[in-house]
Formats: structure tokens, C-alpha cells, sequence
């Protein structure tokens, strides 16, 4: 038998554990990461599995790839609704807070281990961003749900916030073994670093939907395996330019995940799935480098260093950058409180064994020690802190799932599917009082194991599944159809013309967008043209208060098709 068959059957069984675990993930009250180091530990050469693995430079390899992949997802699935709401605190958290984090942990961490201050530094840098994804997961599955501005916050800080960590941790290293100057010389470099980071990204991600939009491929099954290119090429260019390539791979995740291209679906799940195994693999054998003997020696350290990092660094990041914008102090409490440390610090504590830092394996143990610590205390407890400080809501309605129309080729339409929550806009009300966008169709609706015929009379309820065929464009006045009812329309709106059918009445707008126009409730949209303009034309046009209607489409004497504007939403509306 050769070696690579007895390392395909064991990464199987690993990967394969893995996954089963996630399942009592929530039940446990644990991250998932915390489980796959686990059972890296227990496959280890001092577990039961007694596999012998010390290779560092391996692990590094590994680890660097699997974070990159985890990271270009995080950016295809970082909208730019959430980055444009909070953007601004997320970037203080994500570079001045992880510089207050580092320093605090690593003055206290120097003064702990008996190390020199710079060696503290290092190692407070090496734990100094957060993995609020792993956090996120775990609250899903314990069925905690947080203001969607405190949930944007975190997951733009988390995915941000690795860029700054791993040019500290290079930096300092630079300033320990190649004597760098620690001043200009860090200044320089975080400059350098991020800005061809950024460029990089940034163009690549513009480049990669041009020719993705473009090109026309045998099989469809390359278009995901593309877009993973696209990634992989911008992280590999910004590194060998000396910039930051999580940076640069993160960007052209954001810029590829908010634009329209072929098979996006498909390329989403694809690169979703990647992710996991990714971390599934990167965790795993990251416990299988650590021997769980050695943690035994610095468990009081590592103990006291966490402590610090939870209990003072954290908060004294946080607390007055968020309050600057207007947080109050429960919402301030709970953002100190989910700063769980995960797969980038452990990969960092590597570095200093491949620079050959005298005193690496007590930072990265130590490390180690910290990470397991952060992800037990703070993911075994975000459920009851959330609740004690009155920041956990009601679950929302099921997020749209879009599926794509393959078999049509490049067609302008997408079919989505909508989870009616209990407070949703729809629920008991009748089809036909939907006012969906004129171009807007019904394909099917089921209702637990029944497929009810979607006619105008058929009335709504909670729980029931719609498919929609819809325009991109009109995507968000469908969103704000089906939305629950204390949400208010999207911002952009306003920019964006709603056309509706002529039979549509006042109420059926109100009803749906919150909108209100001076008429009797029973009017339809023709009516009220016609009221003002007894001989309407296609393209004239009527005022009420804030809101335009256009005539877009007759047939004979009979509207057709009205066009609405309301032009004040982004001053009485704001995005939730």
C-alpha cells in the first residue's frame, strides 16, 4: 500500500468526523473550531490516534491556503448594504482596535511569562483579531438572533480585522530577527502592505466580472472553480508584490460577491462548501501540531493571559470607539463580549517557529492555550449574555434563497425563494393584495408538504414558501414585500422606479411599502391618474406630495403599467 492511500483514508475519517461533530456543536454549547481541534488533538501523536505530525512549515502552508479560501468567502458574502451602514466603526475596531488589543495583551503577557516586552507584543498581536464567523455560526444554531447593526458590525470587523493582526505579527518579527526600525520601519511597512493589498484586490476583483461576464465556457462546473482563481490570483499577486494578500483576497471577494455574473448560485455554494472544508482541514491539523502535554505546563499563563484579553483588552478596544457613534452600553457590552479568537491567531503562532524566534514554542503554546479558552468561555456563553443584556430579538423571516435559471442562458431574471417569517408584510393577506413590481411572477407556492396554485384569492400564511421570477432590479421591492413588519424600505429605493400594475390600489401600496397617498384606500392607480388627467398619455406624469406617477404602458384607453417614485425615503426612512 503506498503512503497516499493511508493519507486519503485518514484525511476521509478526519474530515468526515468533522463534519458529524458540527452537528452537536449547538447541543454542547461549543464553536464548531473548538470541536475540529479537538479531535485534531485527540488524532494526534499523544492522542489515541497517535498520528506523529511536527512539521510546521507544513502546517503554515496548509493553514495560509485554507485561511485565504475562508476569507474570500467571507467577502463574497459581504454585502455592501451591511459594509455602508457600518463601515466607520468597523474600520477603527479593525485597525486602531486591534492595536489597543495587541498592546494591552502584550504588556500583560510580557509581565506574565517573564518575557521580553517585545516578545509580549508579539504574542498580543498574534491574538489580537477575532473570528466573530465561528460566532455567528454558534448563535444560528442556539437560535440567537442580535440587532442587524451590532450583526453587521461584527462580521465587517471579523473579516476585516485579519490584515491588521497578521502585519503586526510580521512586523514585530521583523523588528526581532532582522532588527528592523520599529517606528518608521512598522509605519512603512503597514502603508506598503495595505495599499497594494487594496489596489490589488480591488482591481482584480473589477478585472475577474469582466472576463467571468464575458467568457463563455464548455462547462458550467468551471465557472465556480474561475471565480476561485480570480481569488487565489489576487492573493498570490499582492504577497509576491510585498502587500497584504488576505487583504487584497478579501477585497475581490467583496467586489465579485456584489456584482451579478453566471451561475452565482452555484459559484456561492461551491465556494461555501470550500470554506468548510477548509476549516474542517486547517483546524484539525492545526491540533494535530499541538501536544496537549505541553499546554499542561503553561495552562496558569495562558489562563491569566486570556483573562486580560476578555475581561481589559477587549473592552478597553471597544468600548470607546463605539461610542463615539452613538452605541449604547449594552450593545458596546455584547460587541466587547463576542471578540472569540479562532483559526488566525494559531496560524500566526506559527511564524515564529519559521523565523527561528527563540522562546516560539512557548507563544505558540501559550497561544494555543488562549484561543481554546476564548472560543469555550465567550462561545459556551454568547446565548445567555445576549439575553441578560435584552439584545436578543424574535428569528426573522427566512433570508431570500436565489435560484438560477440555468437552462435559459443569459436571461434578465431570477427565480427566489421567500420564507414567509410570522411578522411578515404578507401573511394574511391575499395574493392579489401584493403589490409586487409589475414584471414580478409567482411561479409556486408550498405549504408543509402541499403545492398550493398561486391565483390572486390564494391568502398567505406563515411558513409558506414562494418562488418568485423577478428582475434584479426590482429585488428590493419584493425584499420589502415579504419583509416582517417593522422593517422599513431600503434607502436606495428612492434612486429606483417601482412600476405596478394599473389595477393596483392605494391600499395594496400601503399595505406593502408604507406609502400613503392622499385617496380613498379602494383607488386604483388608473383611477387616480384619471382623476387628475382625464386624457392620460404614455410618459405623463402626476404629483402627490412626495410621490411621481408615471404613465408607462396603455393598451387602448386602459393603463397598463404606472410608474411610482417616491422621493423622500432617504429622509423618512433609514436602512434597519
Amino acid at each position: 500500500m503506498f503512503l497516499i492511500d493511508q493519507i486519503i483514508l485518514l484525511a476521509a475519517i478526519l474530515i468526515l468526523i468533522g463534519i458529524i461533530s458540527s452537528k452537536i456543536s449547538a447541543r454542547l454549547g461549543l464553536p464548531v473550531l473548538v470541536l475540529f481541534l479537538l479531535i485534531g488533538m485527540l488524532a494526534g501523536e499523544s492522542g489515541i490516534g497517535g498520528i506523529a505530525f511536527d512539521n510546521a512549515g507544513a502546517a503554515h502552508a496548509l493553514g495560509t491556503l485554507a485561511l485565504a479560501i475562508i476569507l474570500y468567502d467571507g467577502g463574497l458574502q459581504t454585502p455592501f448594504t451591511s459594509i455602508k451602514a457600518v463601515w466607520k466603526p468597523s474600520a477603527l475596531l479593525a485597525t486602531f482596535g486591534v492595536f489597543i488589543t495587541a498592546a494591552v495583551t502584550g504588556i500583560a503577557a510580557a509581565y506574565i511569562l517573564e518575557i521580553p516586552l517585545l516578545q509580549g507584543l508579539l504574542l498580543g498581536a498574534i491574538v489580537g483579531s477575532t473570528d466573530a464567523a465561528a460566532v455567528f455560526s454558534l448563535m444560528r444554531n442556539a437560535g440567537i438572533h442580535i440587532k442587524t447593526r451590532i450583526k453587521s458590525l461584527l462580521e465587517i470587523e471579523s473579516a476585516s480585522n485579519d490584515p491588521m493582526a497578521i502585519f503586526l505579527t510580521i512586523g514585530l518579527l521583523e523588528v526581532l530577527v532582522n532588527d528592523m526600525e520599529l517606528g518608521l520601519g512598522m509605519l512603512s511597512l503597514f502603508f506598503f502592505q495595505m495599499g497594494i493589498g487594496a489596489i490589488v484586490g480591488l482591481s482584480v476583483g473589477w478585472l475577474s466580472i469582466h472576463i467571468i461576464n464575458r467568457i463563455h465556457l464548455v462547462a458550467s462546473g468551471l465557472y465556480p472553480v474561475l471565480v476561485a482563481a480570480f481569488g487565489l490570483l489576487s492573493f498570490g499577486l499582492a504577497a509576491n508584490l510585498g502587500g497584504s494578500g488576505f487583504l487584497a483576497i478579501f477585497l475581490t471577494g467583496v467586489i465579485v460577491g456584489n456584482s451579478r455574473f453566471v451561475f452565482q448560485r452555484s459559484t456561492f455554494l461551491f465556494h461555501d462548501g470550500l470554506a468548510w472544508l477548509s476549516q474542517i482541514t486547517m483546524f484539525v491539523v492545526l491540533g494535530l501540531l499541538i501536544n496537549p502535554k505541553e499546554l499542561l505546563d503553561v495552562w496558569l499563563e495562558g489562563f491569566v493571559i486570556a483573562s486580560v484579553l476578555i475581561f481589559v483588552a477587549r473592552p478597553l478596544a471597544v468600548i470607546p470607539m463605539m461610542a463615539i457613534f452613538g452605541f449604547n452600553i449594552r450593545e458596546m457590552t455584547l460587541v466587547s463580549w463576542v471578540g472569540l479568537r479562532g483559526s488566525v491567531p494559531i496560524i500566526l503562532a506559527i511564524f515564529p517557529l519559521l523565523f527561528g524566534l527563540p522562546g516560539a514554542a512557548l507563544i505558540f503554546n501559550v497561544v494555543f492555550f488562549v484561543v481554546l479558552i476564548s472560543a469555550v468561555v465567550q462561545g459556551s456563553t454568547l446565548s445567555v449574555v445576549a439575553r441578560k443584556l435584552g439584545l436578543a430579538e424574535a428569528p426573522p423571516a427566512t433570508p431570500a434563497a436565489t435560484l438560477e435559471i440555468t437552462a435559459l442562458g443569459d436571461v434578465d431574471a431570477e427565480i427566489v425563494e421567500y420564507t414567509l417569517g410570522e411578522s411578515s408584510h404578507a401573511v394574511g393577506k391575499r395574493l392579489s393584495q401584493m403589490a409586487l413590481p409589475e414584471s414580478t411572477v409567482v411561479a409556486m407556492i408550498t405549504r408543509n408538504k402541499s403545492v398550493i396554485p398561486p391565483r390572486g384569492s390564494t391568502e398567505l400564511y406563515a411558513n409558506d414558501h414562494l418562488f418568485i421570477m423577478l428582475r434584479p432590479e426590482t429585488r428590493a421591492f419584493v425584499d420589502r414585500v415579504f419583509a416582517p413588519e417593522e422593517d422599513t424600505p431600503v434607502e436606495y429605493i428612492s434612486k429606483t422606479e417601482l412600476r405596478l400594475k394599473g389595477t393596483t390600489t392605494v391600499a395594496d401600496i400601503y399595505g406593502s411599502y408604507g406609502l400613503k397617498l392622499n385617496v380613498a384606500e379602494e383607488t386604483s392607480l388608473t383611477d387616480v391618474i384619471r382623476l387628475l388627467m382625464p386624457n392620460p398619455i404614455v410618459g405623463a406624469s402626476i404629483q402627490l406630495g412626495d410621490i411621481t406617477l408615471y404613465v408607462r404602458e396603455m393598451i387602448g384607453h386602459r393603463i397598463a403599467t404606472v410608474g411610482l417614485m417616491y422621493n423622500a425615503y432617504s429622509k423618512k426612512y433609514t436602512a434597519s
